[in-house]
């Protein structure tokens, strides 16, 4: 008898899932899966939304289909045209939702005309057909996501307003000096900036947006408003079925939940008490649980299993195939808990980094994805399961002169730890690493990527850097002569 394997969510983490395994996937969304790190590029004009289509699954992707609530003991899905699906194995990759701020003006499920978050395809489409040449845009939110919107505004000829309540720009993800790079290119894309700026409420008149009220009584007029003020972890379905849910939905190395029947993936889950809230963790995990859910089908694992409280969180942070550190994945806090998270990020091979669209954010794991392919019969599934991510956040802003970022671990250093600093002001080219003790614990780059990749490595491995190696080294790609 097979196992019937049911997904509930079309994003990053399901699609990938679906592409390894026969399942049967549901997709609340209308459109086929697609990569939403490049919902920007289709805002900004340069791809249309098909060309960001993800790979085919294995199976048909049942499109437009909400799944409405889980009978744990029938082992169904109910979705909300009433059907039933049946399942032996099902995964939660619910995914997140937007974090709507608590402002005058926004209230009520419906929002103005002119306003819209920055989530999903239908809200870039939305937002593309409101933006024209000299239209007056502001967005709210100046992390990751802020960022990347104001860019493709003011790419289609929108004035553009960015604010951000926070002391700089991408704050959770750059130091000072590189934040105030960032902020002189975003200025000179044509961009106007506001930070330790509050936003108090919206005007509207005859249900549409006319302006922006800040917390200092200053008043932008406004036509469009995009809302980039960070993700929460879908749970509701979960939290309903009774599982357990702590910021994301709790699971443990073999993305189990409370349920041992149950997994979850992605934005939704928690595992050792991080919820990610990104594109890298989230493939790292479906990829993951494709290694367990094939031993399932194979025979080579069983197929219930105890349930999974006592296993979650037991592995201590650092530890394992990839492994965390507290603190150390740049743009990673977790979604429950900041609402400027806002990493939503394509996951690129470090060796092939150049490849990364312009405008395009991304987070690079730091160890190679495994093969996209089903483990034969004699293959033994992984013993370790999933242990954790880190990250390296990349960001390519388009203009005249196009500015590449890159950041890792912790930008910001401790008493006792040394620093490196490499600028080059007439290049705009920015370089730094943060080591403790004989670890290198991050690092942020502007303009110039070159060393990216063997500081990604240095860092993934969490070895003891060589005591003959000057911290020099560890900037430049070229052994520090440059």
């Amino acid at each position: 008898m097979s196992t019937r394997i049911v997904v509930v969510g079309g994003g990053t983490a399901g699609a990938r899932l679906a592409q390894r395994l026969p399942v049967t996937l549901l997709g609340e969304e209308p459109h086929a899966p697609y990569n939403r790190v490049l919902l920007a590029d289709v805002l900004a004009g340069r791809y249309a939304p098909e060309v960001i289509a993800l790979p085919g699954t294995r199976e048909p992707v049942r499109l437009g289909v909400r799944a409405v609530r889980i009978d744990r003991a029938a082992r169904t899905v109910e979705c909300a045209d009433g059907s039933l699906v049946a399942y032996d194995r099902l995964v939660l990759a619910t995914g997140s939702n937007p974090v709507l701020p608590p402002l005058r003006g926004l209230r009520g499920a419906a929002l103005p005309v002119g306003v819209h978050p920055f989530r999903t395809l239908d809200d870039c489409l939305e937002l593309h057909a409101l933006v024209r040449p000299g239209v007056r845009a502001v967005v709210i939110g100046g992390g990751l996501l802020g960022v990347s919107a104001a860019r493709a505004l003011a790419e289609r000829g929108a004035d553009v307003v960015l604010t951000q309540q926070g002391e700089r720009l991408m704050e959770r993800q750059l130091d000072e000096h590189a934040s105030a790079l960032l902020r002189e290119h975003v200025e000179a894309l044509g961009v106007e900036v506001h930070t330790e700026c509050r936003v108090s409420g919206l005007r509207q008149r005859d249900g549409a947006v006319t302006a922006v009220e800040l917390a200092d009584g200053f008043v932008l007029d406004a036509q469009v408003v995009v809302l980039a003020c960070g993700v929460r972890p879908r749970v509701a379905l979960a939290r309903e079925a009774g599982l357990e849910v702590a910021r994301g939905i709790v699971v443990d190395d073999e993305l189990r939940t409370s349920d041992p029947y149950i997994h979850a993936i992605g934005d939704c889950a928690e595992h050792a008490g991080r919820v990610y809230g990104l594109a890298g963790p989230a493939l790292e995990q479906a990829d993951a649980l494709a290694d367990v859910l094939t031993g399932v089908l194979s025979g080579l694992r069983p197929r219930g299993g105890a349930p999974a409280h006592p296993r979650v969180g037991t592995r201590p942070a650092g530890a394992g195939r990839v492994g965390t550190r507290d603190g150390a994945l740049a743009g990673a806090s977790a979604p429950g808990t900041d609402p400027h998270h806002d990493g939503d990020a394509l996951p690129v091979r470090a060796q092939a980094q150049e490849a990364a669209p312009l405008g395009a954010p991304s987070v690079v794991p730091t160890r190679s994805a495994p093969a996209e392919r089903m483990p034969t019969t004699a293959e033994a599934p992984s013993a370790t399961g999933y242990t954790g991510t880190r990250a390296l956040t990349r960001l390519t802003l388009g203009g005249p002169k196009p500015l590449d970022l890159a950041a890792f671990g912790e930008v910001t250093a401790r008493p006792g730890d040394d620093v490196v600093q490499l600028t080059d002001a007439t290049r705009s080219a920015y370089r730094k690493v943060v080591v403790r003790g004989d670890r290198l614990v991050g690092g942020v780059l502007l303009g110039d990527l070159a060393a990216v990749g063997a500081l990604a490595r240095a860092w993934e491995g969490d070895e003891a850097l060589p005591d003959e190696a000057p911290l020099l080294h560890l900037l430049t790609h070229d052994g520090g002569s440059s």
